[in-house]
């Protein structure tokens, strides 16, 4: 079945009314529900005359109320001094960013902090001159275990002096992206034929300041070979273009708070027995609407970060993929620049084309292993790595399943419009299980227990078959919006 079969428009029609009523319905029960909650907690009369928020999400309001100074101050020096430097002096750009970065490191972490971060990469990058994969991936892995494993995070975390609230925050976000960051220079070190990088190369790389503490990851080759450039142009209506995605990330920043104010998506899950007189539907939607916010959360915080990145001529990762656009488990990811790290190093370098049963089992399981490490071990962490992993070999299994006869012949009988109806379906139920796997990180396992009970077992069979329904309505949208892409795709091409 090939990506550009389509579907009548009246069947595209009914599909999107019936998603748009779905969330609209379910949008209006959490909505409810939110407002049951505020007069649970304060009382109806004090609901009524504050503007309450959503307080939960400790990482919204870590970056948009303690820590929205230091982002404002930070990056708004880095953009000037990169401006001046990119009119000025073009081919030294890369030392003013790694001295500013440097400096941004050191006045607000501390001396200590800088030296351990400069002891692993001093360690790392001497093991990159025995130009062996294996070691690097041993050392790189050891040196991220020192950061996520205890004692060992804790005894050097002791050795950063001050008591501030971003301190914890600061610390493991920029010590573990700064270790897969030395991890990708030193493959990319034994990949080099001629000689070694230097390791100059190596902290102009690790301290540009905009992906130091919360990345994205972007693979030594890649920025190597852009912050290089002597000659800095900027592409037809580039721009403009950066211009508009800046206006829509703040955008989003103000939606996004005044949501708050309205959906308690993440308070209510943390009441279990306020949870358990939910209906079907508001559960469903909660649960996807945790979903669909921490990608906002992630695309926001990306977002930014990237359009600083742009502004300096680079071209980095892009904002994760919406997961209302999402039905298979090899698209999902809420870090695009963690997934282009694993998919090169290991997912790919090991699963090779993707078709044999065996290397997709011995990728994945890699992949994941690493994840959980990158992640920190934990109960919860184990629970979604194993889930996610088998989720994504399932998919491989079913594939090759339904390639045999007589499936196959079946499927080439058919029309390519049914054929698509039918994959529809399946479609729809790997969407649930990709929303009931994450949904236990995102939140908690005993609220995706209980939605996976309430939706599979107790709803069983009206709530099933039509969420269900529903979903699969959903998925035939993202289907027809990858068509279009794909005839858009071909038009520039041919042009």
């Amino acid at each position: 079945m090939g990506i550009k079969a389509a579907l009548p428009s009246y069947e595209l029609g009914l599909y999107a009314l019936v998603v748009l009523c779905a969330i609209a319905y379910s949008g209006q029960e959490i909505f409810e529900c939110s407002q049951v909650a505020v007069n649970v907690r304060v009382g109806a009369f004090m609901a009524s005359v504050l503007s309450l928020q959503d307080t939960a999400d400790f990482e919204w309001a870590m970056w948009f109320t303690s820590f929205r100074n230091f982002i404002i101050f930070a990056l708004s020096g880095h953009v000037l001094f990169a401006k001046i430097c990119s009119m000025t002096v073009p081919q030294h750009r890369s030392v003013v960013y790694m001295v500013y970065g440097i400096l941004a490191v050191l006045g607000t972490m501390g001396s200590s902090y800088l030296m351990i971060i400069l002891s692993h990469c001093l360690v790392l990058y001497t093991v990159s001159l025995v130009k062996q994969k294996w070691l690097c991936f041993v050392a790189g892995l050891c040196s991220l275990a020192s950061f996520k494993v205890e004692p060992f995070n804790t005894w050097q975390n002791g050795f950063v002096t001050g008591t501030f609230d971003l301190q914890d925050v600061l610390f493991y976000g920029g010590s573990g992206f700064s270790i897969m960051r030395c991890m990708s220079f030193a493959l990319e070190n034994c990949e080099r034929k001629d000689g070694n990088y230097s390791i100059f190369a190596l902290l102009k790389y690790n301290f540009y300041l905009p992906f130091f503490f919360f990345g994205p990851v972007m693979t030594f080759d890649r920025f190597h070979d852009q912050v290089n450039i002597s000659e800095l142009r900027r592409k037809e209506n580039e721009m403009w273009h950066i211009r508009v995605h800046a206006v829509v990330h703040l955008a989003a920043i103000v939606a996004v708070d005044v949501f708050f104010h309205f959906f308690y998506i993440l308070t209510i899950p943390s009441d279990m027995k306020f949870v358990n007189r939910l209906s079907d539907w508001a559960l469903a939607g909660l649960a996807y609407s945790n979903l669909v916010y921490d990608w906002v959360k992630a695309a926001v915080m990306f977002g930014v970060i990237n359009t600083i990145a742009r502004l300096d001529h680079l071209d980095p990762p892009q904002p994760p993929k919406c997961i209302t656009m999402l039905y298979v488990f090899a698209e999902t990811h809420f870090d695009r620049g963690i997934n282009d790290w694993l998919c090169k190093y290991v997912y790919d370098y090991i699963g090779e084309n993707h078709d044999n049963i065996l290397k997709e089992l011995v990728a994945t399981v890699s992949t994941f292993l690493i994840t959980t490490l990158w992640l920190g071990p934990c109960e919860i962490v184990y629970i979604w790595s194993i889930c996610n992993c088998f989720g994504l070999n399932f998919e491989l299994w079913v594939q090759q399943f339904f390639q045999l006869n007589p499936f196959a012949g079946m499927e080439a009988n058919m029309s390519e419009a049914m054929s698509r109806r039918i994959r529809g379906f399946f479609g729809a139920a790997n969407f649930w299980a990709i929303v009931l796997y994450n949904i236990l990180a995102l939140n908690s396992l005993d609220f995706a227990l209980l939605v996976t009970r309430r939706i599979l077992q107790i709803g069983f069979p009206l709530s099933t078959l039509s969420i269900w329904f529903i979903t699969y309505c959903g998925v035939q949208l993202i289907k027809e919006r990858e068509r279009w892409l794909a005839i858009q795709e071909e038009k520039e091409k041919a042009e």
